[in-house]
């Protein structure tokens, strides 16, 4: 059997835009524990955040951004607050969050989300059917690419968007939740800048992928 969800879908306020508007490391940090809202087709979809990853900018060889300024990765380089998504390995779309003023590049990677609410659709959308036992629901969204197939976020629908607004049908929101121990770990999934400390996770969540050993607070 899975888990028995009671979420209160309305408590959650969206962030501001100043929110992210600093160091992506920091604003990594303090993602974990927010939630991620879907509101796409008359359904909604929610999921708490629990593992991210910090891309730096120009100077981070593992960023989009690492190269400069280009068509493909300009969201990067815009206002905070935007959703960047890219398309990997053919079949996955990856969803981040734009990070620092205006002009200068920087980002959070979304790896995985502990499912609160729509767990149905998420199901759906993922290709799952059958019971959500606990198994099922741990593969929902674990993983950057399970993700964005669980929420059915894309580059054409959902590229460059206001994540500080629930007009953009993709937004992230505080509901009051105790703050969560967080680890940090090497960033995982990539060859360059590896050993970086900037993968944060939400320190013993089941819904965290890969390793959840971590480094304290």
């Amino acid at each position: 059997m899975g888990r028995r969800i009671q979420f209160d879908l309305e408590r959650v306020r969206p962030l501001s835009v100043e929110f992210y508007n600093r160091d992506p490391r920091r604003v990594a940090r303090d993602l974990l524990g927010k939630v991620l809202v879907r509101e796409l087709d008359g359904e909604q979809m929610a999921g708490r955040i629990v593992e991210v990853e910090a891309y730096l900018g120009t100077g981070d060889a593992a960023a989009h951004s690492a190269a400069g300024l280009t068509p493909r990765n300009r969201v990067l380089f815009g206002p905070p607050g935007r959703s960047y998504v890219y398309f990997i390995y053919g079949n996955h779309y990856c969803l981040n969050v734009s990070c620092l003023p205006d002009g200068v590049a920087g980002g959070v990677l979304f790896r995985a989300l502990e499912p609160l609410f729509g767990l149905e659709a998420m199901a759906r959308n993922r290709g799952l059917s059958g019971e959500l036992t606990a198994r099922v629901q741990r593969l929902l969204t674990t993983g950057p690419g399970r993700l964005c197939d669980a929420m059915k976020i894309t580059r054409t629908r959902d590229n460059d968007l206001d994540l500080t607004t629930p007009e953009s049908g993709i937004w992230i929101g505080n509901d009051g939740a105790r703050r969560p121990r967080v680890a940090v770990t090497p960033r995982i999934g990539i060859t360059k800048s590896a050993d970086q400390t900037l993968r944060y996770i939400v320190a013993g969540n089941e819904f965290v992928s890969g390793p959840r050993a971590g480094l304290g607070n």
